[in-house]
């Protein structure tokens, strides 16, 4: 109960800022098709409310069926218990999404824009979806707002996805079905009133909404990595690889040019998963104060950790287009920084990861695991060595810095 509550109230707050900006402009182009130059008030409940009621049934059949399929999943064994990967996977996922709307609610410029979150900022996309639903909204028919509603629920959605995927999470049709009908609930006040007056409050109160929204957000997103079970692994070795892309982003960006373009995300991501990867150390009882009292390899992994930690959040903390042109030519300076707190990263995973050193037996395999972890950390600074590039006679394939990069 307490789920569909938070995640009700999520739906309400988040849609003063992310619904209201991405689906505000369509719902508003909805009332301006209608055939009546002024409709009646009647009318227009009438019309907003098969427009919502139609989209609201198409989060609850949606909910339902991934709710069935991550049933199939778990009969089948893959996504059987909070430690399975699948659903630890998607639990990391959905607080990380979390996280990033909560941040982006509270500080726009705080994270960098992802396309694939907000895939109606798109121009061209916008502008062909909603001119041709408001052709739709142009039929008499009684039933044409609720049609409209149903497709308008498929619209993929970054904001969306956050909801869906904790539907997934359910294991079961009916409360996947129930847990996005409670987030399309939560956005129902605002839709409506963006529908039947333009605006349900000020601007000033609506910007206040948006941003305790985004607290609350960015604090479930929180909760969300916090309660899915013990998650140290998954959470450090997620950073671990959003790092290791993020600096191989620029050099083989000839080659494979989509880590590229996401590089900031990803560091920010890098960030984020390490503080959900210290913050789930932290309830497992550990304190700074007994790293004196462990093992002399536990103590090195402990502290390289702890500073590569330090080096990425000023690292995160200017990841956005304010700071690189404050910063100008040092923002490229301040930023090498990520490779001496990737080493460290590496160094902290192989000397305490659960599955290498860091066991009091120090199995074949472990050890295996940990020299083939410390080929690719090395690997990946070599990448970015223009003399490798030389050596292997590909440097016509390397990408030099520019002053940003």
């Amino acid at each position: 109960m307490l789920d569909l509550l938070l995640i009700a109230t999520l739906g309400f707050l988040g849609s003063f800022g992310h619904c209201a900006g991405m689906c505000g402009p369509i719902t508003v182009a909805f009332s301006l098709s209608q055939q009546q130059e002024k409709p009646s008030w009647q009318q227009q409940i009438c019309f907003h409310g098969l427009l919502n009621l139609g989209r609201l049934l198409s989060y609850a059949l949606v909910g339902a069926g991934i709710g069935a399929l991550s049933s199939v999943l778990i009969a089948g064994g893959q996504f059987a218990g909070v430690d399975s990967v699948l659903r630890q996977g998607m639990a990391i996922l959905t607080g990380i999404l979390l996280i990033w709307f909560g941040l982006s609610q509270i500080n726009p410029e705080s994270v960098p824009h992802l396309p694939l979150l907000h895939p109606l900022s798109q121009k061209n996309w916008h502008n062909r979806l909603s001119s041709g639903m408001v052709k739709l909204s142009l039929s008499s028919h009684w039933w044409t707002p609720a049609l409209l509603g149903i497709v308008w629920g498929l619209i993929p959605c970054g904001f969306l996805y956050a909801a869906q995927i904790k539907a997934a999470e359910t294991g079961d049709p009916w409360i996947g079905s129930v847990t996005m009908l409670a987030f399309g609930l939560g956005t129902l006040p605002l839709m409506l009133g963006v529908g039947m007056v333009g605006s349900l409050v000020s601007g000033d109160r609506r910007s206040q909404l948006f941003r305790m929204g985004g607290w609350l957000t960015l604090t479930i997103g929180i909760l969300t990595l916090l309660r899915t079970g013990d998650m140290i692994d998954y959470t450090g070795h997620a950073s671990l690889v959003c790092l290791m892309l993020a600096l191989i982003a620029r050099p083989i960006s000839r080659l494979w040019g989509q880590p590229l373009r996401y590089r900031r995300a990803l560091g920010v991501g890098a960030f984020i998963l390490a503080l959900a990867h210290i913050g789930h150390t932290l309830t497992m009882g550990w304190n700074v104060q007994a790293i004196p009292f462990l093992l002399p390899t536990h103590q090195i992994g402990s502290w390289a950790g702890i500073v590569s930690l330090a080096l990425l959040a000023p690292l995160a903390l200017t990841s956005f287009d304010r700071m690189v042109k404050r910063l100008g030519k040092h923002w490229r300076s301040l930023h090498l920084l990520s490779v001496p707190a990737f080493i460290l990263a590496a160094i902290h995973t192989i000397l305490l990861g659960s599955h290498y050193l860091g066991g009091f037996e120090q199995s074949l395999v472990n050890q295996i695991a940990a020299v083939v972890l410390g080929a690719i950390a090395l690997l990946v600074v070599l990448v970015r060595s223009r003399h490798l590039w030389s050596f292997l006679a590909l440097e016509k394939l390397y990408v030099f810095p520019s002053k940003n990069q």
